[in-house]
């Protein structure tokens, strides 16, 4: 742009000295704009890196750290505004300056709203621009050190195998820090899949009970009338396959925790005698006439509303209140997506390493896949999404055709056209059919009845469909 003028460097000892080592990205579309800017920074002491496109931005930004971006509205394709809440959803704490030739109200007021903290008008003037710059780092780098202080006051312990650093995470963290030392009981509250057990092993290891056994009982899983033989075991006779005595679960746990999963499923009549442990730290074993006592404490979790189960009948409201002395709320995955990369990055590895391959990096056109998702299965879809791409990959690098069919789902309605331009609606609306159908299958691992069930049609009308439009059935080696 030839309006575009580089002037002579601000001479300031007081700005060369806050400078050096910070770091900047421009993302421009017009070499002549990157190459001034590049020019101008470069010379009052910041590192600088260049980007094109939004694409291309977004690629840096998952590899490298920044202090601040300097971002074009008028990219091609995606505009710097459409851009900004991928930008932000990817790194939060990063301060943006919008760079435009069209700084209308309206432009100002949507950059400010999407995320942007100034918004700056070609031709600019230098010496407001390093300004602008300046305050946004300063004020970001004095923000983001009321945060360290904070977490290193409030946090004193570390949360193995618990990955995260958005701010749902870390508030999380903190209550866990706080919460373990005590005697507590705890209800921890999230979907399936958010790492409900992690933080009750984190809570365990950061308690005095650390030391002693963590027991952790899926009671959704364990038929009914096991249950109570299960958790306060039995005597011999009690039933007609005791042929011997065995202590339960809370026995075992005597002096630690025990960690109560899915407790939102448990009948009513076991319900009413964890009701009483809780209260009396007493029971008897199945079939006996003995109270035992024992000190243990009880972490439970579900993917339950216990509140309107409660309201429905189906959870008694002692037990509830009793549970939730110290509520717990994990955040779903859609909730924290500036966690995925790091979360993939650590999947990776992990499974890498366990089947003794080297670990691949993350493609970009996958990475903007796994950021796109909603994750309707949380960290343990992610989890499983990466184990599978670490084991199908040949090569280095994981790529989007590596993820799993769903996560791919996004571009039904394009590829068919990207493929045949001269495709009708009925050739879109069948190849959208298709692909619905084959992810399905995908996910059933290919069972059809299953899928079929899914759908709610017939396994017929399923199968009809499958044949008619050529879907292959040829179950895949690892899924």
């Amino acid at each position: 742009m030839s309006n575009v003028v580089v002037s002579e460097r601000i001479d300031s000892p007081k700005v060369a000295a806050q400078t050096p080592g910070q770091r900047i990205l421009i993302i421009d579309d017009e070499a002549a704009i990157r190459d001034s800017l590049e020019t101008l920074l470069t010379l009052e002491g910041f590192r600088v890196d260049l980007a094109s496109d939004g694409f291309s931005g977004l690629d840096q930004l998952t590899r490298s750290t920044y202090d601040l971006l300097l971002l074009d509205l008028a990219l091609p394709g995606e505009s710097g505004i459409d851009l900004l809440p991928r930008i932000k959803s990817l790194v939060p704490e990063l301060p943006v300056i919008m760079i435009t030739a069209y700084g209308t109200v309206g432009n100002v007021v949507d950059a400010i709203r999407a995320g942007a903290s100034n918004f700056v008008q070609k031709p600019w003037d230098n010496e407001k621009l390093l300004a602008d710059i300046r305050v946004a780092i300063g004020k970001n780098l004095a923000e983001q050190e009321v945060v360290h202080l904070k977490r290193t006051l409030k946090q004193r312990v570390s949360f193995e195998n618990i990955v995260g650093k958005s701010e749902p995470m870390l508030q999380l963290f903190d209550l866990v820090a706080q919460v373990a030392p005590s005697r507590s009981t705890v209800l921890i509250q999230g979907e399936s899949g958010t790492g409900k057990e992690l933080i009750a092993k984190a809570i365990h290891a950061h308690s005095p009970r650390r030391d002693k056994p963590f027991i952790p009982v899926n009671t959704g899983a364990v038929p009914s009338d096991l249950l109570e033989s299960t958790l306060f075991g039995h005597e011999r006779g009690a039933f007609t396959s005791a042929v011997a005595a065995k202590k339960g679960l809370f026995e075992v746990a005597d002096g630690g925790t025990l960690f109560l999963d899915e407790i939102g499923t448990m009948r009513m009549d076991m319900q009413a005698k964890i009701l009483r442990v809780l209260q009396d730290r007493r029971f008897m074993h199945v079939g006996g006439t003995q109270e035992i006592q024992v000190d243990v404490r009880i972490v439970a979790a579900t993917n339950v509303n216990l509140e309107q189960a409660v309201k429905e009948g189906r959870f008694r409201e002692d037990l509830f209140y009793r549970l939730n002395v110290i509520s717990l709320e994990l955040p779903p995955l859609r909730n924290r997506k500036e966690d995925i990369p790091l979360l993939a990055n650590h999947y990776l590895k992990f499974y890498a390493e366990e089947n003794g391959f080297p670990p691949p990096e993350l493609a970009t056109d996958a990475l903007r896949l796994l950021m796109d998702y909603e994750w309707p299965g949380n960290v343990r879809e992610l989890e499983n999404a990466m184990e599978r791409g670490v084991v199908l990959s040949n090569g280095p690098t994981l790529t989007a055709d590596l993820l799993p069919a769903q996560l791919r789902g996004n571009t039904y309605s394009t590829a068919l056209l990207e493929q045949r331009p001269d495709a009708s609606l009925f050739d879109v609306m069948e190849d959208i059919e298709r692909r619905i159908i084959a992810d399905r299958l995908e996910r059933c691992n290919w069972n059809q009845t299953e899928a079929s069930e899914f759908f709610r049609v017939p396994l017929s009308t399923l199968n009809q469909k499958i044949k008619r439009l050529n879907i292959s059935l040829k179950k895949r080696s690892r899924e």
